[in-house]
């Protein structure tokens, strides 16, 4: 019999005692949380909720010991902790929430953070995506991080030149697919090993915009890095929906491809003939092959189309007319590598993955433009930190595609 895992309770009863300590010993006695959670975007307007800080923080803290003594007894049972640690999250999020605006006039504006949390997420997913197709086929994919930046740069350079944003959004996944193609000839036909492959090509990248910054945008930068803004677009009815319509549905066409490629690839990988050759050539390319599947040919497709969707997710970075800057992708491209990791290389559970971790990056930007007592350091860290937990605490036991990394004689 298996040995008891209490890895997980164990997290979550140093987090409640944490945050216990932290909302006893910090929020003032008597002080108000004002969650405002409807704006002028909204038909239907909304009263902020006002709500004791102390008291509901202490509320939501006893909760999460309840969530905490109940994974020790199912763990304890060996039973299955389920989507405990999940609520868990949840009840500690309004928590900190709660404590972070304590006393704040202006409180948390709810439909900004859903807002800011979409823009942030859009390059995750795409990465993410980029992740999930290559890995399903049996190639690791390093370098998403170069293919955004490389997109953010194309894109950035055509839409500046032509004044035509959508111009921009086709260049960018051209200009991600090229990565793709050195890492696929590389880790394919030349067998090198996968992952130096991948570092190198972010490390190619990253010079080579630099260097193109620096002597070609900056030269000229009215004519080639000061790109017209991607326009929104409201979906009638459905951006009239009170907090999350104005999130979801009032955005740029880059959200709305986001949607219909996640459910599209969700659908073609578990439910085509072609998702099951490549989820056939991922696992074990030697059957594979014996059945007629052309291992090598999927693995090439596979790993320009994903390369091609991370571009795409490049141009997410200068679509609200901002200009390029040497390192704009800021390690994103790891972080989608997580989200596709968290997500358990499925679409939709990357898509969720990367909205956890584009939260944590608008909470980081929210809280401190609204002058929140948690320090900016702790707050520049949220992304990184809600990465390192998710990966190490909420995962748990993972399988990768078993052919990952092995080339394909």
């Amino acid at each position: 019999m298996a040995p008891i895992s209490w890895r997980t309770p164990i997290i979550l009863g140093v987090v409640s005692i944490i945050g216990l300590l932290a909302f006893v010993l910090f929020t003032p006695p008597g002080s108000i949380s004002r969650i405002v959670v409807s704006n002028s975007a909204t038909t239907l307007q909304i009263d902020p909720l006002h709500l004791p800080s102390q008291g509901s923080a202490l509320f939501l803290v006893v909760v999460a010991f309840g969530l905490t003594g109940l994974a020790f007894w199912a763990t304890l049972n060996r039973r299955k902790l389920g989507a405990i640690p999940i609520v868990f999250g949840i009840v500690m999020l309004f928590a900190f929430l709660i404590w972070a605006v304590a006393g704040n006039t202006g409180g948390l504006p709810l439909p900004l953070l859903l807002s800011t949390t979409i823009t942030a997420a859009v390059p995750l997913v795409f990465g993410a995506l980029a992740g999930v197709l290559c890995e399903r086929s049996g190639i690791i994919n390093i370098a998403i991080e170069g293919q955004l930046l490389a997109g953010a740069f194309l894109a950035v350079v055509v839409s500046s030149a032509t004044r035509n944003p959508y111009l921009g959004l086709i260049a960018a996944p051209i200009a991600g697919a090229l990565v793709g193609l050195l890492l696929a000839v590389f880790s394919i036909k030349y067998r090198v090993d996968q992952i130096i492959v991948g570092v190198v090509l972010n490390v190619l990248v990253l010079g080579l915009t630099n260097y193109l910054f620096s002597t070609v945008l900056t030269q000229n930068p009215q004519g080639l890095n000061n790109p017209p803004r991607t326009p929104a677009f409201a979906i009638p009815l459905l951006s009239e929906i009170p907090v999350l319509g104005p999130a979801l549905f009032n955005q740029t066409v880059i959200v709305y491809v986001m949607y219909v490629v996640v459910a599209v690839l969700q659908v073609m990988l578990f439910r085509s003939r072609w998702g099951l050759r490549v989820r056939a050539v991922g696992e074990h390319p030697k059957a594979a092959d014996t059945v007629g599947i052309k291992v090598n040919r999927t693995r090439y497709r596979n790993v320009v189309l994903g390369s091609a969707i991370a571009g795409f997710g490049g141009a997410a970075f200068v679509s609200a007319a901002l200009p390029f800057t040497k390192e704009v992708s800021a390690g994103r491209g790891y972080i989608a590598l997580a989200a596709m990791i968290l997500g358990r290389w499925s679409p939709t559970g990357a898509l969720a993955a990367a909205l956890l971790f584009g939260f944590a990056d608008s909470l980081n930007r929210v809280l401190g433009n609204i002058g929140s007592p948690v320090p900016y350091e702790l707050l520049a860290m949220l992304p990184y930190l809600a990465t390192i937990f998710a990966v190490a605490g909420l995962v748990g036991r993972i399988r990768p595609p078993a052919a990952e990394g092995k080339p394909y004689p």
